[in-house]
């Protein structure tokens, strides 16, 4: 038997949300042993988190463990005896992080420095690490000038975006730019807290295990997608918002023009991919793009959507907007494909259908949205409305 087919016993921290608990069971369908430790935390699994439908689906399965990776104790103990650990656990939400800041760095950079000082300072057989990192480390990402070619855009201005004028400009002549799919080595420069943390995340797991000759990983996630993701939750994306809203018949606003776009990646290509990067048997010590490699727009989601529900909304393109958005962004996979061999297999009409199936079987959440806007407009994070 092969290293890549060896028994692994792998301790997910976050192993019981959205991406952690599909990883879970697929480890376990492929003969892992795994542990899991999350801190169940209402913002993802609502106000009875044991009744969740993500905890649920692996309790049992797995090695348990209900805590925050913050508790130094307990991620000690749930470190004995791993062969591996893929650190999911974070706060996640680029809006939410521009106000619950400590919160954020506390957790995200907190915990992760207290995972890689047990693993420097303490005895333990872990010989991979795998993060979960974040496109939102890019920024804006990579764009092309007329005039100055590749270029790697600041963030967008409010005096802009009040005026409707919604693409990034070249950092060298002002002019708007044309963006490009942003491969690994594009500078980081993350317009949000929490993509400052899941850059300070990547880095410390890459420097630290370079140092401990731990073979690490860093995936730069796009916009994961999929069934099981938290319908209430208004941070975790448009996908989940719009679907609550079509679904309770309320009307949807777009922010800017509606032609912002993203790259939506389902969670079993990512759930792919991860497993890749546990069962993968040479020396790596690096980051890779995850995503579908294409960028689709917010209108042409909606559009999607409310096809797929077969139901119409009020849907009004508002030219409001959130301080720390980016306009576009997409992912290279040449590096995860080459090295890996990851090749995204769901596409986003295919990927939506299917959620919107899943969708409809799920009871009606709370839809937090509004009170997410409110939240921001608050802090001076959300504006409005462009002529």
């Amino acid at each position: 038997m092969t290293e890549r087919m060896m028994k692994k016993t792998v301790l997910i921290t976050g192993g019981s949300g959205f991406i952690g608990s599909r990883l879970a069971l697929r480890l376990l369908a492929a003969g892992h042993e795994v542990r899991v430790l999350d801190a169940l935390i209402p913002q993802i699994h609502g106000d009875d988190p044991e009744a969740s439908p993500l905890y649920q689906s692996i309790k049992g399965k797995v090695d348990f463990h209900r805590g925050c990776i913050t508790d130094r104790s307990l991620l000690a103990r749930c470190l004995h005896g791993v062969d591996a650990v893929v650190h999911l656990a974070a706060e996640t939400g680029t809006g939410q992080s521009m106000y619950e800041i400590q919160r954020y760095v506390d957790v995200n950079v907190g915990g992760t420095g207290i995972l890689l000082d047990l693993l420097a300072n303490t005895q333990h057989q872990v010989r991979k690490l795998v993060v979960a990192s974040s496109r939102a480390i890019y920024g804006e990402g990579k764009y092309r000038c007329a005039t100055h070619g590749v270029v790697y855009p600041e963030q967008r201005t409010a005096e802009d975006m009040e005026q409707g004028l919604f693409s990034p400009r070249c950092p060298v002549c002002g002019a708007f730019v044309e963006v490009e799919a942003t491969d690994e080595s594009t500078p980081a420069k993350p317009s949000s807290i929490y993509g400052i943390t899941k850059l300070n995340q990547e880095q410390m797991v890459l420097t630290v295990g370079r140092a401990l000759g731990i073979p690490s990983l860093a995936f730069r996630y796009q916009n994961v997608y999929g069934p099981g993701q938290s319908l209430s939750n208004p941070y975790t994306g448009i996908l989940s918002i719009f679907s609550t809203r079509i679904r309770n018949g309320k009307s949807i606003n777009i922010f800017e023009d509606g032609r912002e776009s993203r790259d939506f990646v389902f969670v079993d290509d990512v759930v792919a991919a991860t497993m890749l990067g546990v069962e993968h048997e040479a020396w790596v010590n690096d980051v890779f793009n995850v995503g579908s490699g294409v960028p689709t727009d917010v209108n042409a989601i909606v559009r999607m959507l409310q096809a797929a529900f077969g139901k119409q909304v009020p849907t009004t393109v508002s030219g409001q907007f959130r301080l720390g958005d980016i306009r576009h962004n997409f992912a290279d996979l040449r590096k995860i494909e080459r090295v890996l061999g990851f090749v995204p297999r769901v596409g986003i009409e295919q990927g939506i259908s299917r959620f919107v199936d899943w969708v409809r079987e799920q009871q009606g959440g709370k839809d937090a949205y509004e009170e997410s806007l409110r939240e921001l407009a608050e802090k001076g994070l959300f504006k409005g409305n462009a002529s």
